[in-house]
Formats: structure tokens, C-alpha cells, sequence
């Protein structure tokens, strides 16, 4: 138990998965099955493999992320945020599974050349072969099948990993109590900082970039970064906003909240900034090589969502998330929290279908269908995670700071 002021809460209190969110997560998954299945009926194999790529790579992301953002708080050793720890850690508990499905992914999209296939052709790194491509193969050290899957493999695996030992010792820390548990964290989580700040830009070169082999920007890695990022503090905030509303979870409070909205809002602007860099440096170069990338994604099937991503994902949260009162309404932050998940989802639906779905182009059941499982998987696994311990971390030695958190 834990007090604050002549508020008693219980600190043993666990979230059943049960009842309503049980059934929604489970029929999402089964309405993305149907919405595969019909994509490869229908809209053929390449656009299908771009959308469960698009999916993979999001889904591993908010996972990753939420890692991250753990990580963050034990080496920053915050205190405002041991209350609402056990969401980011139950996401982070997720990114071994998410990781799995999404290498699963890539190495049938490879092999099968639906995903990857600007680089995968035979002859393009033969010299005397009609199909040569100079470009791709100075790459071809590096984009290859062998070394690309390696990669994917060891940078995942280290990421999950890492995450599961961040949480394996906060549930110790529940049992055992004292200070130990705690500096391990904060020595891991510095390790895991390091590793995953130098080698996610990569990720994102790999698995995104180098769907458009003959195109590349040095500031890639980051934009991925800042949109996984933004995307993870909205799951996180919109997690933590139903959980209370379910009536758990009563000691996370207004000042929480906030704080949480000043993240999103921050790094909403730190997206555009990268976003808005890397477009103006290459419109305003005006290299074929270059502005090619942009010129794929003003065609008309593209243009509309191109625009509106960035009004979502930038001009709402300028105009809303400013208000200081906005950032602390449960409703207001519910909303914007949903809006900007979609709106990064149609980020990544921008960097992936224009270089690589060549045919049967188009936005329809198979996008909205896939976009619908994943959430509901994604859903269903962190939930089940986040079931199976007590929703307060007890013996953190900062809990009583956070109760007391008021800005």
C-alpha cells in the first residue's frame, strides 16, 4: 500500500485482461487475417508484403521505443515517471515477438522479391551484365541478403534482450526490495542507450532506405527515429488514460499527464524539424538523384496523404497540444493520442509504398484491415504482459516522488 496526503492506494493492484478488451483485441486480429488474406487475393504479393512490412516495422518500433523511454527514466533517474513505468515495461516485454514477426517479414518479402526487389534483381552487380548498376553495386557490400538479415537479427535481438532484462529486474525489485535491482537498471539501461542510439538510424537505413536502394539522406535514420518515438508516447499516454478510466492505476494523476504531453508536443516539433530538413535541403538542391524520392511521393495516389501527414502530425499538435490545460484533459490527450498514432502510420505508409509497390497501387481493405490486426495484436500481447504483475512498481526507490509529483 502506498499514501499520499489521506490517499490510500493499493500498490498489489493488477490489471485483469478480461471482458470487452479481450474480445476487441482478439476480433482485430481476426478482421487483419481476413484483410491479409484478401490482399494476396486480390491486391497481389507486393502490396501486401509493403503493408506487413509497414506494420512490422511500426508495431517493433512503439516496442522499441517504449524501451527506450524506460531506459531514459533509470539513467535520467527520474522519479515522476516509477509511477506509470509498468506500460513502457509491458510494451518493451512485447519487442522479442514483435522483432520475430517482423525479421519473419522481411525474409519472406526478400526471398520471395516482393519487398527489397530494386536491389535483389540478378546482374546488377555484375559488370558485364546488361542489367549492371553501378550504384547498387558499390552498395552491394552491404545490401545483401546474408548481412542485411544479420543485421536485422542482432540489432533486434540486442533490443529485446536488453528490454527484458530492464523489466526482469524491476519485478525483482518488486520481490526483494532494496537498491540493487535499481543500479542494475540504470547500468543497463545506460548500455542499452548507447547501443540503440547508435544503431537505429542503421535500422531504419536497412529496412526502410534501402527499399529505394539508388536514393539516400543521411537524416533518414533520425526522421524514423523521431517518428517511433512520438509514436511510442502516444501508446504509452493512451494506455495509461484508459487504464484509469477502467479505474486502475488512480495514483498517475493530472501532473503525469502533462508531462507526457509536453514529450509528445516536443518531439511532434523535433519530426517536423527533421522532416521539413531533409525535404527543403533536397527541393532546394534540385539533384535528379535526390529529388526522385519526393517526386514518387507527389504522384497522384500519394500527394493527399503526403500533405496530410504532415498537418497531422504537426499543425494539430502545435495547435492543440501548446494549451497547457489541453495537456492535462484526459479527453483532449485520448484524441490527440489516437490522431497522431493514425498520423504516423501514414508517415510509414509514405516511406514504403511509393518504392515498392510498382502495380495495384491503391488505399483500401488491405491497408485499413492490417493496420486493424496489428493494433489489435499489439494490443493483445502488451496487455497479456502487463497482466501478469502488479501495476505499481512498490519498492522503487523514487515511488514516493512520484505520488508527490505536481507541476
Amino acid at each position: 500500500m502506498g499514501t499520499h496526503g489521506h490517499t490510500t492506494y493499493n500498490f498489489d493492484e493488477r490489471f485483469e485482461f478480461t471482458g470487452k478488451a479481450k474480445t476487441f483485441s482478439l476480433v482485430a486480429i481476426v478482421v487483419g487475417i481476413i484483410a491479409i488474406a484478401y490482399g494476396f487475393m486480390v491486391n497481389g504479393a507486393e502490396r501486401t508484403f509493403a503493408n506487413l512490412l509497414l506494420m512490422g516495422y511500426y508495431f517493433t518500433g512503439v516496442c522499441a521505443a517504449s524501451a527506450c523511454f524506460m531506459a531514459i527514466q533509470y539513467v535520467a533517474q527520474a522519479g515522476w515517471s516509477s509511477g506509470l513505468i509498468r506500460i513502457p515495461q509491458a510494451f518493451a516485454s512485447t519487442l522479442p515477438i514483435a522483432a520475430i514477426i517482423l525479421i519473419v517479414i522481411i525474409a519472406a518479402g526478400l526471398f520471395t522479391h516482393n519487398l527489397y526487389h530494386h536491389w535483389h534483381h540478378e546482374g546488377l552487380t555484375d559488370p558485364d551484365s546488361p542489367h549492371y548498376d553501378a550504384l547498387i553495386a558499390g552498395k552491394s557490400v552491404f545490401l545483401n541478403a546474408p548481412a542485411f538479415l544479420a543485421r536485422q537479427v542482432i540489432f533486434l535481438g540486442t533490443y529485446s534482450i536488453l528490454a527484458l532484462t530492464l523489466a526482469k529486474f524491476s519485478y525483482q525489485e518488486d520481490l526483494n526490495g532494496g537498491l540493487s535491482s535499481y543500479r542494475k537498471s540504470f547500468k543497463y539501461s545506460a548500455l542499452f542507450l548507447v547501443i540503440f542510439g547508435f544503431t537505429t538510424p542503421i535500422w531504419a537505413f536497412d529496412t526502410i532506405m534501402s527499399l529505394e536502394a539508388h536514393w539516400f539522406s543521411t537524416m533518414f535514420g533520425w526522421y524514423n527515429f523521431a517518428a517511433m518515438w512520438v509514436s511510442a508516447l502516444c501508446a504509452i499516454t493512451l494506455t495509461i488514460i484508459l487504464l484509469k478510466r477502467a479505474g486502475y492505476i488512480s495514483w498517475v494523476n493530472e501532473n503525469h499527464l502533462h508531462d507526457l504531453g509536453k514529450f509528445i508536443f516536443g518531439f511532434s516539433i523535433f519530426w517536423t524539424y527533421v522532416w521539413f530538413a531533409q525535404f527543403i535541403l533536397i527541393w532546394y538542391a534540385n539533384m535528379p538523384e535526390e529529388t526522385v524520392y519526393f517526386y514518387k511521393r507527389w504522384e497522384p495516389e500519394y500527394k493527399p496523404w503526403f500533405w496530410l501527414s504532415l498537418i497531422i502530425n504537426f499543425v494539430c499538435p502545435l495547435l492543440v497540444l501548446v494549451d497547457r490545460d489541453a495537456k492535462r484533459k484526459e479527453s483532449i490527450m485520448l484524441f490527440m493520442c489516437i490522431l497522431l498514432l493514425a498520423g504516423h502510420w501514414l508517415d510509414y505508409y509514405i516511406m514504403v509504398m511509393p518504392g515498392t509497390v510498382e502495380d495495384h497501387r491503391g488505399f483500401g481493405i488491405t491497408e485499413i484491415g492490417t493496420a486493424i490486426g496489428f493494433v489489435g495484436l499489439c494490443a493483445f500481447l502488451m496487455l497479456s504482459k502487463l497482466a501478469k504483475h502488479p501495476l505499481a512498481p512498490k519498492n522503487h526507490p523514487f515511488i514516493e516522488e512520484s505520488l508527490h509529483h505536481q507541476i
